[in-house]
């Protein structure tokens, strides 16, 4: 028990601090218990305050989040449950706490999401509230009265539903189901922190989720994942969505080892050179091809072996015979000189001289085609008259 104090004996041994010296005290009458009238005056304007500094606010954290999610929970999951834990008793909205830290609505609606989940919070009709234990959701689930099994067979045609919906696209998993991969699976651990270091960011709650499922549903194993992350980094597309359709597209294409991933990547490599150098041949700025287009400069200048002249020459007789750019046009083109060995800019020339020479000694067809006229010199000799 703790020794009581003598309050008379304190106070009564302040009074007697001399007032020419009041650095010391007086130690005379130490046991007098009477306190003077005028004393009780001066004890009107003495405060006292015990100054701890930082130390003077504190608030509880519970022992779990250190022991247990220190390592599992994300920094914004950390920041939003600490700030919580700060304003407890205080009303306060999501877009409170996502000011507050610099971060989306969202974000913060995924950490509380996380610590409900984990059993530290839980909603009550009108507030947030701490929950009883950390164990209690698993134990009420645990603690949930068994039904009996009835076979589809016993069951009424009518109530025998299908057991899996089917997806366009697998569900990701919530924050829970994540930490606890991460805590099962090393692999599934280093994968989160490589992604971290390849991106240069903290990956959100949302962005563990998409990787995991990119590794648990669409099969890629963590190292073609790395590799992936690797690629999209260095083409500037580094957003989340774009990396789970590259990786739904691998996926489909069954790109499961990293041999195969190495062949991908290398296929990506050829085809970003074959768009830069139709680009430059027919003098467009820098920009992200169309599927289409890949796919004709890949077909262009890997598969056909054009050089940049050959496309241009191409491309210059597709404007002068349409008035405009066109791919389908001008792979006609090319694929007409592959056919033939066409391969060089002289032969292409000597190619366009005998084609007009047939032309010209070929019999002439009446039609009534406005285009076919629009093309032919008709129109040009008709100026030139003119003009003379």
């Amino acid at each position: 028990m703790a020794e009581s104090v003598d309050l008379t004996f304190f106070q009564y041994k302040l009074y007697t601090i001399n007032t020419t010296d009041r650095s010391c005290w007086k130690r005379e009458n130490a046991r007098e218990k009477t306190v003077p009238a005028d004393f009780r005056k001066a004890d009107s304007f003495m405060n006292y305050t015990l100054n701890l500094g930082a130390w003077n606010s504190v608030f509880a954290v519970p022992s779990c989040v250190v022991d247990k999610h220190i390592k599992l929970a994300g920094s914004v999951q950390l920041k939003v449950l600490l700030w919580i834990l700060r304003h407890a008793g205080e009303p306060f909205e999501t877009a409170d706490t996502a000011k507050a830290l610099g971060i989306d609505r969202g974000e913060v609606n995924d950490a509380m999401l996380y610590w409900q989940e984990a059993g530290l919070l839980t909603v009550g009709e009108n507030d947030l509230q701490p929950a009883g234990t950390a164990s209690e959701p698993k134990a009420a689930a645990e603690s949930a009265v068994e039904v009996p099994v009835t076979s589809e067979s016993d069951m009424p045609e009518e109530s025998v539903k299908p057991k899996h919906r089917i997806l366009s696209r697998p569900q990701k998993a919530d924050n829970a189901f994540v930490a606890r991969r991460m805590s099962e699976s090393t692999e599934i651990a280093c994968l989160m922190q490589e992604a971290e270091q390849i991106l240069g960011r903290l990956i959100s709650n949302g962005d563990s989720a998409t990787l995991l499922m990119i590794h648990d549903d669409f099969g890629l194993p963590a190292d073609v994942i790395i590799m992936l992350l690797q690629y999209v980094v260095s083409i500037g597309r580094a957003n989340m969505r774009y990396i789970e359709k590259v990786a739904m597209n691998w996926a489909d294409e069954e790109i499961f080892t990293h041999e195969k991933a190495e062949e991908k990547l290398r296929r990506l490599a050829e085809n970003a050179t074959a768009w830069r150098t139709v680009e430059q041949a027919l003098g467009i700025p820098h920009r992200s091809p169309t599927a289409k287009e890949e796919e004709f400069a890949s077909r262009w200048v890997n598969e056909w072996k054009f050089t940049p002249a050959m496309i241009h020459e191409a491309y210059e007789r597709n404007v002068d015979a349409t008035g405009k750019f066109t791919l389908s046009y001008m792979n006609k083109i090319l694929e007409r000189w592959h056919r033939e060995g066409i391969s060089t800019l002289p032969q292409a020339q000597k190619e366009k001289l005998e084609r007009a020479s047939a032309r010209s000694n070929a019999p002439k067809k009446t039609t009534y085609d406005i285009a076919e006229y629009e093309r032919s010199d008709v129109f040009q000799n008709f100026e030139n008259f003119e003009r003379k």
